[in-house]
């Protein structure tokens, strides 16, 4: 009997934690991270905010801010950029570690980055002409998919 009570109760527990999972709500811009705020009065400060975006997942908090204009851009809990989107217009070359722009305007000269995402080992990116390529946390070209 204490072993089916202890299961329900476990239950219980998994479902109330599962529903709280996947708690995506708007919220202002004045609610982002410190660090988030400056990278958009820096990177895009002619763009217009149309939603900022707080979403909480089990045991992970990020935020995204989508533009009029349809370019998006992903902050981790601490407000670091982790995903620039801007669909058909250049990311801000600036962010964009400089071997990575290296490479990209010897091997691809007149192409722009559209897309940039990155993660503790890897740096993901979309051309322009539609090359996608995958650099390691060293900046050495690790995969192309064209």
């Amino acid at each position: 009997m204490k072993k089916t009570v202890l299961l329900f109760a476990c239950l219980f527990i998994l479902q109330i934690t599962t529903m709280r999972a996947d708690n995506d709500r708007p919220i202002a811009v004045t609610q982002l991270p410190i660090a988030a705020q400056q990278f958009i009065k820096r990177h895009f400060p002619e763009s217009r905010i149309a939603l900022v975006k707080k979403e909480v997942d089990f045991l992970y908090k990020s935020y995204e801010v989508i533009f009029t204009d349809g370019k998006k851009v992903e902050f981790d809990k601490k407000g670091q950029w982790k995903d620039v989107d801007c669909k058909f217009s250049a990311v801000p070359m600036d962010i964009v570690p400089a071997p990575i722009l290296n490479h990209i305007q010897s091997v691809y000269p007149g192409t722009k980055v559209v897309h940039i995402d990155r993660d503790k080992d890897e740096y993901d990116l979309q051309l322009s002409n539609r090359v996608e390529l995958v650099f390691d946390s060293r900046f050495n070209l690790i995969d192309i998919d064209d």
